[in-house]
C-alpha cells in the first residue's frame, strides 16, 4: 500500500477515489487524515443531539455502548453518497463497523442490486477493508419480503454475506391473514439476521401494516432474528407498545439508522431513547458487541 501511494497508483484499485487515497496517504504519513478531522469535528456532540435529542441515563448508555450500524445505503441503489464516503462517516463517529446493506432486484425504484452488482460490490467491499482496517465494512443487503414470504435474491449470495436486513416494502395493505404468514417466513428464514422496520409506516401519513405481532415476534425470538429499531425520523418503527411486546417476547434488537447519507448516520440516538424508553436490555441489543461476536451470531 505504501509503495502505492508513493507511485501515486491508489486509485488504480477498485474502490479508491479521490478522498479515500487522500486518507489513506496521510495515515501513512503519520498524521490524521484531514477527511477524518474535518468529520471528527463536525459530528463532536451531534450524535447526543440528533433530531433534537439530547441523551442521558439509559439512552445515553446504549448509545455509548452501540459499536456499528447495521443498516445503511450508498449510491449503488438509493444512497446519495459513496460506499466510502458512508464508511468514513461512521467511522468518524466512532463506530468499529458499518453494514452495508442496499436493496434487492425488486425494488427497482431504488436501483436494487442484482446479483452481477451485488458480487461487484462485494469484491469492492474486500479491497476497501483491505486499507480501512482495523475499521470493517460488513456486507450486506436489505432484501425484500416477497408477497409469499421468500426473498428477493440467490439463497448462495445471502449465505455469503456478513448482515441480512430483511424488510417489507410492497403490498403493505395486506390483510393480516396475509401478513402474518409472509413476515413469520421471512423471520425464520435461515439467512434473516434481522426483521427491518416491521410496520413499515411513515410519521408523515402511511399507516401501520396489519399484522399478528405476538406470532411474528415469537417466531423472530425462536429464529434469533433481531427486530430493528429503526431510528429513521420519519419511521421511528416499531412503535413502542410494539417494542414493548418485542422486548416481553424475548427477542433480539438492532438499532439502525437505515442511513441514505453520512449524515444520517447520526440518528442513531432516536433509537437509543426509544430503546430505553421500553427498557431494551443492553445485552440485546447486537450492535453493541464487537464485529466478531455480530459475525459468530449471524453465522450461527
Amino acid at each position: 500500500m505504501a509503495a502505492r501511494a508513493k507511485e501515486g497508483r491508489l486509485r488504480a484499485l477498485p474502490g479508491i477515489g479521490e478522498a479515500t487515497e487522500k486518507v489513506v496517504i496521510e495515515a501513512l504519513a503519520g498524521g490524521v487524515p484531514g477527511y477524518l478531522a474535518k468529520l471528527e469535528e463536525e459530528s463532536s456532540g451531534s450524535e447526543a443531539d440528533a433530531a433534537g435529542l439530547r441523551l442521558d441515563g439509559p439512552a445515553a448508555t446504549i448509545r455509548a455502548a452501540l459499536k456499528g450500524d447495521c443498516h445503511t445505503h450508498s449510491d449503488w441503489s438509493d444512497g446519495g453518497s459513496p460506499i466510502e464516503e458512508m464508511a468514513l462517516a461512521a467511522h468518524a463517529l466512532g463506530h468499529d463497523y458499518v453494514a452495508l446493506t442496499d436493496h434487492s432486484p425488486r425494488l427497482k425504484v431504488a436501483r436494487g442490486l442484482s446479483p452481477e452488482r451485488l458480487r461487484r460490490q462485494l469484491e469492492l467491499v474486500a479491497e476497501m477493508n483491505g486499507h480501512l482496517a482495523p475499521f470493517r465494512i460488513l456486507t450486506g443487503i436489505e432484501v425484500d419480503i416477497l408477497d409469499d414470504g421468500t426473498l428477493d435474491q440467490e439463497d448462495d449470495l445471502l449465505a455469503r454475506l456478513d448482515i441480512v436486513v430483511a424488510s417489507v416494502h410492497s403490498k403493505l395493505r395486506m390483510d393480516d391473514a396475509a401478513m402474518t404468514p409472509r413476515m413469520v417466513k421471512a423471520a425464520r428464514n435461515p439467512h434473516t439476521d434481522i426483521l427491518g422496520h416491521c410496520t413499515g409506516r411513515l410519521l408523515s401519513g402511511r399507516p401501520e401494516s396489519s399484522f399478528d405481532a405476538p406470532a411474528v415476534f415469537a417466531a423472530c425470538a425462536e429464529s434469533g432474528t433481531a427486530v430493528e429499531i429503526n431510528c429513521r425520523p420519519e419511521r421511528l418503527d416499531p412503535p413502542k407498545r410494539l417494542l414493548r411486546l418485542a422486548v416481553a417476547a424475548g427477542c433480539e434488537f438492532s438499532v439502525d439508522t437505515d442511513a441514505h447519507a453520512p449524515g444520517q448516520l447520526e440518528w442513531q440516538p432516536n433509537g437509543c431513547r426509544r430503546a430505553a424508553d421500553c427498557e431494551v436490555p443492553l445485552e440485546r441489543i447486537v450492535n453493541t458487541w464487537p464485529a466478531d461476536r455480530l459475525l459468530e451470531w449471524t453465522r450461527a
